[in-house]
């Protein structure tokens, strides 16, 4: 799967996008199941007030750097030239590698309606891509078990959950076992991007890491939520301090 590192307590792999679409294509290509986390920041925070939400991304089968962060904590870690596999960027390169046979998809998700225009904005711009089915993300409890037989009678090979953090990672891994699909990934915000709901900054934004500020400025809800990243660099900083103190004893 890839060298295997460390952020906080939760592991990271490795990889570059071109690998990280090769190691799903062959999960496809082989049957093998392949749960994905894309980590941010966010993410390794919550996870150490929430032991359930930490053993759910620790048993991710493929663990991508999403944020900035966690690209940053494992430069400073040794892997200098690791890249950010964004968890839109590593779907859409999915789509646009594709598989054999053409790719089926299921996007679960988002409010009313938004998997549906993501579905038909997806159809129009990769050919190879089949959306075998959609449904919102706002489903109580007892619902369950009937989201995920239609997820199951739709027959994708791919599951796109965009139900927000943490309960995607935690859904995913919850229902895992009754799933009947190959891949699953937690999508964030993505439906709300291929629906036409937010844009997506520009090339140059991305390139220059202020991705996070434009999507601030179209949803000023995420302001709250970068309030996690002083700490998440102190607490790096912290453990990179203790780990050399370590290796002089």
């Amino acid at each position: 799967m890839g060298k295997e590192a460390m952020v906080l307590g939760l592991p990271v792999h490795t990889v570059t996008m071109t690998e990280a679409v090769a190691k799903i294509r062959q999960a496809l290509a082989a049957g093998l199941r392949m749960r994905v986390v894309t980590l941010n920041p966010e993410m390794v925070i919550a996870a150490r007030r929430d032991p359930e939400f930490a053993a759910a991304l620790c048993r991710g089968d493929l663990v991508v750097p999403d944020g900035y962060g966690v690209v940053w904590a494992l430069r400073r870690s040794g892997h200098k030239g690791q890249e950010r596999i964004a968890g839109v960027d590593l779907v859409e390169n999915l789509f646009t590698a594709g598989t054999p046979g053409g790719l089926r998809i299921y996007l679960l998700g988002g409010a009313a309606g938004v998997a549906e225009a993501a579905a038909e904005r997806i159809a129009a711009r990769w050919s190879g891509v089949r959306v075998v089915g959609t449904a919102h993300g706002y489903f109580p409890p007892p619902a369950e078990d009937e989201v995920i037989r239609k997820i199951n009678d739709a027959h994708p090979q791919v599951l796109l959950a965009g139900m927000g953090l943490p309960r995607q990672e935690l859904w995913l891994a919850e229902n895992w076992d009754k799933l009947q699909v190959t891949v699953g990934i937690g999508m964030g915000g993505a439906l709300d991007l291929w629906a036409g709901k937010v844009k997506r900054a520009p090339y140059l934004l991305r390139k220059s890491r202020l991705e996070w500020l434009y999507r601030a400025l179209q949803e000023p809800a995420r302001f709250r939520r970068l309030l996690v990243l002083p700490g998440f660099v102190r607490l790096v900083r912290r453990e990179m301090k203790l780990a050399r103190r370590a290796l002089k004893v």
